[in-house]
């Protein structure tokens, strides 16, 4: 059992929002938490730049923040909300058996919904959890220009040979289907698309699938009743770190 009023706390928010750098921050601070990411391709070995799994923000003031399920099955293999359940909540026990608070950090929002809803999936229904759900919100323009500016460094940090070296094990079906960036960059490899077009097409794919996640999101607020408290994203760690020890206190 931990000293907190809840069992979990869940950090979601749209791609390029700094969900992974603030639960870091948040675990630091708090000092006996474990992250676990809720994103569908991070799960993958090898699909490390494409993915953003950006594993220096697990690293705060020197500390190593402990992470599950990133890099547990191998690129190629069709991983499913049914064995992230199921993933979550070994990772779950782990965590809770040792003392520590998980924080399920991630943008693929049918996987957090299904944790958080308790959906039942090969007729196994997992217990619900009592969690804490903290959204990062952030303007749109100011979405689009991170969006624009990390899809620039990440071709200029070996993007574009990450998928070649996939392509030497992984079939190019298989890539494409993971979308976004391991579908143009794919089609880029085998001279369907230009450099110009790839960038221009995953550049639009990647604001409607940020469009898309905040959809689903309100989604789940409005609709499905799962209470979201949205933060600003560009209020400094340190800030944000504040509110959620001021929710958790029932301030």
């Amino acid at each position: 059992m931990t000293k907190y009023p809840v069992d979990l706390i869940t950090i979601l928010g749209p791609t390029a929002s700094g969900k992974t750098p603030f639960a870091a921050h948040l675990a630091h601070h708090l000092g006996d938490a474990e992250i676990i990411s809720a994103d569908s391709r991070m799960v993958y070995r090898g699909m490390t730049i494409g993915s953003g799994k950006d594993l220096d923000d697990y690293v705060v003031d020197g500390h190593h923040i402990p992470y599950h399920l990133i890099d547990i099955c191998e690129a190629g293999y069709r991983f499913n909300v049914y064995e992230f359940q199921c993933a979550f909540q070994n990772a779950f026990m782990d965590i809770t058996a040792r003392g520590q608070l998980p924080i399920m950090c991630g943008g693929t929002g049918l996987y957090i919904e299904s944790v958080l809803k308790s959906y039942e999936l090969g007729q196994v229904r997992f217990p619900e959890r009592n969690s804490l759900t903290i959204g990062l919100s952030i303007e749109r323009d100011l979405r689009r220009e991170k969006i624009s500016r990390r899809l620039k460094a990440r071709l200029e940090e070996g993007m574009i040979e990450e998928v070649q070296t996939l392509l030497q094990t992984v079939s190019a079906e298989k890539l494409i289907r993971y979308g976004l960036e391991y579908k143009f960059v794919t089609l880029y490899c085998l001279g369907q698309l230009s450099y110009d077009e790839m960038y221009r097409q995953l550049e639009i794919a990647i604001h409607q699938f940020a469009k898309r996640q905040m959809t689903w999101f309100r989604g789940m607020e409005e609709r499905r009743g799962i209470p979201i408290h949205w933060i600003d994203a560009t209020l400094a760690h340190e800030d944000k770190v504040q509110i959620v020890l001021d929710l958790l206190n029932g301030k």
